[in-house]
């Protein structure tokens, strides 16, 4: 059920970026600055909701936060399906990105209170395999929806899909709450962390079009980074914060955070330009290509769900340092063996599929990896928060490798942007395995191994420290 709706929610990152010429012609009269909003209001939408989303899940009740979400999307998606005008549907994503905001946290909070310990690994690796697929299959399948139905079917295709998750969820899913979250929650913190993240995405996803060092820019840049120092200070020294930074203190959340911005950034600037390029330089149809980018996502999603229950064995280390010499191997496929004519087996499909691998090896690790030792009590806003450097990510991504492409005159010079991006994504994949190698905690959680745990007494007792007992070899 949850992988279902992340399936929904995630394909809606990337499913839309296909239908921009179709948009351009239904609304003739908006600009292509109007018409970017589609995809930006969406992503900035979820983007600077989900901190408060977990907070709510945790408080509230998950599965409540989860339909709720669910109605708000489809809602969103049939009005937006129904749009007579380029604002209409801007506003109509905006809601639809509500509804999405409160399925990530939720979804994934209710995804690991229905499993034991030892099994939730496994069911990270199914989750995780679903959505990763979500986001790479997202221009293949909204090019055929658009070929055969019209940029509409985009939106529409998720009602019926949320109408039957929503009556399902609420017959199937079990309730649960974060045990000890309080009642009151710092209010002034909302719009601190909303507005700035919402302000930093901003920064990153309209610097091209404003100039990266346009005053837009800077000031959206700026007000981004005030808002979010002051929502750091203010979440130290509040009793009740919107997001506990002791979370941060546990050093495989943080560290895997940090690993997912270097394999994101790695993997989206690499997929959100290479439909393009195939269809610009090698001349293939927008159908064409994203078939041929097809394969290495179906590798992915098999070897989510496989690495899922290897990882409850061997742990997370090893799989994600796999998944970065995989990225590295591919990038070098690419730069070596991609021109400016088709080149399918080494310049196109061998490189896919070693980029199918590292995604495998790597998107539902590290959802694992990030809440490997994190307190039940705390999966809504560990989720949100999770997801928070998710969507970031993503947005720096996207927007370094449109802004490396740009505007070729001629194939020479698109290939040329082009080997910058994979240059840039075989760094990230390299910083990946030396992060991992080195900065990630042991591979057994206190939790696995059914050692105790000793709770702060500061604020909240869900938030923790493990204590490791000391065997007779360590004394």
């Amino acid at each position: 059920m949850t992988s279902l709706v992340g399936f929904m929610v995630a394909m809606e990152i990337t499913i839309i970026s296909v239908a921009r010429d179709e948009l351009a012609r239904a609304f003739p009269s908006a600009t292509a600055a109007t018409l970017s909003w589609v995809i930006t209001g969406y992503n900035l939408g979820v983007a600077s909701l989900l901190l408060p989303a977990g907070w709510l899940a945790d408080r509230y009740g998950r599965k409540r936060v989860f339909l709720i979400g669910l109605v708000g999307f489809a809602v969103g998606s049939l009005l937006s399906g129904f749009a007579p005008s380029a604002s209409f549907l801007i506003g109509a994503r905006i809601l639809q990105s509500i509804g999405g905001a409160c399925q990530y946290p939720a979804g994934l909070a209710l995804l690991l209170s229905a499993f034991p310990r030892d099994r939730q690994q496994a069911a990270i690796g199914i989750w995780g395999a679903v959505a990763g697929l979500a986001a790479a299959l997202a221009p293949s399948l909204g090019a055929l929806l658009i070929q055969g139905f019209g940029w509409r079917a985009v939106f529409l295709v998720n009602v019926p899909v949320a109408a039957w998750a929503f009556l399902a969820g609420r017959a199937w899913i079990e309730e649960s709450v974060g045990e000890g979250v309080s009642r009151r929650v710092d209010l002034l913190s909302v719009p601190l962390a909303s507005l700035g993240v919402g302000a930093l995405l901003l920064a990153v996803v309209q610097g091209r079009d404003w100039g990266w060092v346009s005053p837009s820019t800077l000031i959206a840049c700026a007000v981004g980074l005030a808002l979010m120092l002051a929502f750091v200070v203010r979440s130290n020294v509040h009793p009740e914060p919107l997001f506990d930074l002791k979370l941060f203190k546990v050093r495989s959340y943080t560290v895997a955070n940090i690993g997912s911005v270097f394999f994101l950034v790695a993997f989206f600037s690499w997929l959100i330009v290479l439909p393009e390029y195939l269809q610009r330089v090698w001349g293939w149809s927008v159908l064409k290509s994203g078939f041929a980018i097809a394969p290495g996502p179906v590798i992915s999603s098999a070897l989510s769900v496989t690495n899922g229950r290897l990882a409850g064995r061997i742990g997370h280390r090893p799989i994600l340092m796999t998944g970065g010499v995989f990225g590295v191997f591919a990038c070098v496929l690419h730069l070596v063996f991609t021109g400016t004519t088709p080149s399918f087996l080494g310049g196109l499909l061998f490189a896919n599929l070693l980029m199918g691998v590292a995604a495998g090896c790597s998107f539902s690790m590290l959802v694992g990896a990030s809440m490997r030792d994190v307190q039940p009590a705390r999966f809504g806003m560990a989720g949100a928060g999770r997801t928070t450097v998710f969507q970031l990510a993503v947005g720096i991504g996207v927007a370094v490798a449109i802004g490396v492409v740009g505007r070729p005159e001629g194939p020479t010079e698109a290939l040329s942007n082009m080997r910058i991006v994979w240059w840039i994504a075989l760094i990230m994949y390299s910083c990946q395995v030396v992060l991992f190698a080195v900065a990630y905690p042991g591979e057994l959680s206190s939790y696995l191994k059914g050692e105790q745990t000793t709770l702060s007494p500061h604020r909240s007792p869900d938030v923790f420290r493990v204590s490791f007992p000391v065997t007779d070899n360590q004394q």
